[in-house]
């Protein structure tokens, strides 16, 4: 059994996929494509990429693709625990600029489902974390994006100070989103 829910922001969706338990553990099926048509997603995912970070408060992001390789992304993670984020870069949208956040862990088993037109982070909240997520079109270098995790005009509520945030030099040296060109309409 599926559970979709709809969040705040039109296209992000949080999926909950049911696990079947026994005494040998637990069984899920995390991704069906028929079964994610059926609740509007219907894609086909061409590439996995798994991270794994070895301290809380690790930061990625906030990253996207532009066309022509723009990326849907369903995201989960394996073991550990985020703060997922994705923020609204669809300039016509009525929730432009705005971030929705879910939190998401091995144990709950939650996947947040990120359309094309968002830029998209986390925060790992515990050591260890390794997070899969599944992108609809292949990997860019030339075409990958990225706006600053702590911009003061999205001011999204990260779950850590600055000061103990761990972030990649790539990262922290992302522009701020008054800066970018219209990507996404």
């Amino acid at each position: 059994m599926l559970v979709v829910t709809s969040t705040s922001i039109e296209g992000i969706k949080i999926l909950t996929p049911g696990a079947f338990e026994d005494a040998r553990g637990t069984f899920t099926e995390t991704y069906n494509r028929n079964r994610f048509s059926e609740h509007g997603i219907p894609l086909e995912f061409v590439q996995d990429n798994q991270s794994s970070s070895v301290g809380a408060g690790t930061i990625r992001g906030l990253h996207f693709q532009r066309a022509p390789v723009a990326q849907h992304k369903l995201i989960r993670v394996l073991r550990g625990s985020i703060f997922d984020v994705a923020v609204d870069l669809r300039r016509s949208s009525p929730t432009y600029g705005k971030w929705v956040a879910e939190r998401l862990s091995a144990r709950n088993g939650k996947q947040v489902f990120v359309p094309i037109g968002f830029a998209h982070g986390f925060c790992t909240l515990e050591p260890d974390t390794h997070v899969l997520y599944k992108v609809s079109d292949y990997y860019s270098p030339v075409n990958e994006m990225g706006i600053a995790w702590d911009d003061p005009d999205l001011a999204i509520d990260w779950p850590i100070s600055s000061s103990r945030v761990i972030l990649s030099e790539r990262d922290a040296r992302l522009p701020s989103f008054k800066s970018l060109p219209t990507y996404f309409e």
